[in-house]
């Protein structure tokens, strides 16, 4: 009787289920909106000239084809308790895939009959007649129509269809995909490493004349990616990072040296080879850094929310502009940034007792203010610092509109280092970060560091614990406006002018995504975010590696941050403290399912009775607090 309830039980478990023709439907129309936003935008016209693979493949292409593989593989999924497959894949998967493919391609169809018919141009500018030749292939309006339906649906045939393989399938093909994408994409800055390296056969070998690897070169890629895919193994990030948590700790501070030595290297030597233009990102890259680990204080440690810290970066660009141009309106010492000399050293303290100076102004007036109020106000300083400097009534000072220039070149010694020269900037930058790393990480391991961990849980507890609430914020406002300061000081050796415009409210904002996305209160999480966003998408105003995205980079900041704030809150390299804080739930059941005791076991301690730490895991003792 027994075992013909259990296979009875096996033969439910591995029934197919019907199709969940709702769930199929909801799909395919946010399948079909988002191909019609995409094209809407002028994305799918603009991509179009960036060629992936020669010659038979576009971004434009790509930027339409991924929606139904990845739409069609949400709609063929079904939820299970633990994450296990306890169901045998088939047809079902093929047919709600196939069908939410076909869905979105009756959307797109639609769309092209619209934008057709109808001038949306005063809407959509993109939506023009080009955007309608590209859509119908030159072809009948209503032959395009139909192939747009069939392809869209294999493609989302094909997404239903990944359920049907292996995990291992899955992550070989993905690793393929996006290797062969990232390589295309990466040309310039993978072009200018290997002319630096006089490896010019492999870049003629790799990369198309007119842009894009050829198809040999595509094949090649796609293996390697797709084996290192295959020895990559299933375990995932946060699982990867519970392992690292159950290390021992002489071993964990092992690993750590070991990669904070090969990042030192890969900074002193990349840079040599790479060219210009490497360099130039790479220099953009290391002034966000150093911005986003000030704001990583104020934000990530002290959990103030400061949307004015441009007046600060304003604050050490004027300063440095003032003390070393020579056409610097009111005063002009014309003192030389050399740091091997007493001149230097100046600059570098005045710069820093202002920069404390404007940290205190602003942060006296916000000492009671949290939330939105604190949002509010800071925002405010932050303009109003701007629009100070662009007024005819500071103009003898700061020089209006015109701003202060020229601003000459910063020095070490005999060496000059000139903000045309981008290798040498990048040296400079790198050198003010490392500076701006090891104060953050001592910040945070101190009495200072715990007081703001406590400040950012709950303020009130942290006051009634008998923690200095004011003098807290007060220091965390003057740390984060010294970093900014020293990002001001270099942005304005490295344009070799300072305008007002130059300190908008959106290098604010910014910032602060590259802390959320990176992961707030992490140091490794603040450089991942920079990387990302500003390497790849480009600044304010400046340009990252990916150029064709440069007209829609703060649409993209805007889906980066829904789709973060939705599947990963704690941020691409979290803080231990800050995931466990927002997986708590998660952690906990996975170390009692382990076993383990790193979360909710014993905690090693040192030979003087303390708490050994890892990672960046900080527990407050009775008598320091």
């Amino acid at each position: 009787m027994t075992d013909t309830l259990d296979r009875a039980h096996t033969t439910s478990e591995l029934t197919p289920d019907p199709v969940d023709w709702s769930k199929v439907q909801r799909w395919g129309a946010y399948a079909g909106l988002t191909l019609a936003f995409i094209a809407a935008t002028g994305m799918t016209l603009t991509f179009h000239q960036r060629m992936i693979i020669a010659p038979w493949l576009t971004m434009g292409a790509v930027s339409m084809a991924w929606v139904p593989v990845v739409y069609g593989y949400i709609a063929a999924s079904r939820p299970t308790p633990d994450g296990e497959d306890h169901y045998q894949p088939a047809e079902r998967e093929l047919i709600a895939g196939g069908v939410t493919g076909l869905l979105s391609g009756l959307f797109v169809s639609l769309f092209i009959v619209i934008i057709d018919q109808f001038d949306l141009t005063e809407v959509f500018s993109k939506t023009g007649q080009p955007l309608v030749d590209l859509l119908t292939f030159g072809k009948p309006l209503g032959v395009a129509c139909l192939l747009w339906v069939m392809g869209l649906g294999l493609l989302g045939l094909f997404g239903g269809a990944l359920h049907i393989f292996s995990k291992t399938i899955r992550r070989v093909l993905s690793w393929a995909a996006l290797g062969v994408l990232g390589v295309a994409m990466l040309e310039l800055v993978i072009t200018n490493l290997l002319d630096g390296l006089s490896l010019d056969w492999l870049v003629d070998w790799i990369y198309a004349i007119n842009g894009g690897v050829t198809s040999i070169a595509a094949i090649v890629i796609g293996v390697a990616f797709g084996t290192i895919g295959y020895f990559r193994g299933d375990t995932t990030l946060h699982e990867r990072r519970l392992e690292r948590m159950a290390l021992d700790p002489s071993v964990l501070r092992q690993k750590n040296r070991w990669a904070i030595a090969m990042v030192i290297i890969a900074v002193i030597v990349v840079p040599m080879f790479a060219g210009n233009l490497t360099n130039e990102l790479l220099s953009n890259v290391g002034l966000f850094v150093l911005m986003g680990l000030g704001l990583n204080i104020v934000v990530g440690y002290a959990g103030m929310l400061d949307l004015g810290y441009v007046a600060f970066f304003a604050v050490g660009a004027y300063t440095t502009a003032i003390l070393t141009s020579a056409n610097s309106p009111y005063w002009s010492p014309e003192l030389t940034l050399n740091f091997l000399k007493p001149e230097g050293w100046i600059i570098l303290g005045v710069v820093i007792i202002v920069a404390a100076i404007a940290g205190i102004f602003v942060g006296t007036p916000v000492i009671r203010m949290r939330g939105d109020y604190l949002a509010i106000v800071t925002l405010g300083f932050g303009e109003m610092v701007r629009i100070l400097f662009l007024s005819d009534w500071l103009a003898p000072y700061f020089g209006g509109a015109q701003g202060i220039r020229p601003v000459p070149s910063a020095e070490i010694g005999p060496v000059v280092i000139e903000g045309t020269n981008s290798q040498s900037i990048f040296y400079l930058v790198a050198f003010f970060c490392a500076i701006a790393i090891y104060v953050a990480w001592r910040l945070e391991k101190s009495r200072t560091g715990r007081a703001w961990t406590a400040l950012r849980e709950d303020e009130d507890v942290a006051e009634a614990m008998g923690i200095n609430t004011t003098a807290s914020k007060l220091t965390a406002f003057v740390a984060g406006a010294i970093l900014a300061s020293f990002a001001g000081m270099i942005f304005a050796v490295k344009v070799g002018s300072v305008f007002p415009n130059s300190f908008k409210l959106l290098v604010s904002i910014v910032v602060l995504v590259v802390v959320i996305v990176g992961g707030m209160g992490s140091i490794p999480g603040v450089i991942i975010g920079a990387v990302v966003l500003i390497g790849v998408l480009g600044g304010p105003t400046q340009p990252g590696l990916l150029q064709e995205f440069g007209e829609y980079k703060l649409l993209i900041y805007g889906v980066i941050l829904v789709v973060m704030m939705l599947k990963r809150p704690e941020g691409l390299w979290p803080s231990l403290r800050r995931q466990h804080e927002l997986r708590h739930d998660e952690m906990s059941q996975d170390a009692w399912l382990t076993g383990e005791s790193e979360l909710t076991g014993d905690v090693p301690e040192d030979e003087a009775g303390g708490t050994v730490l890892t990672d960046d895991v900080a527990v407050v003792e009775d008598d320091e607090l």
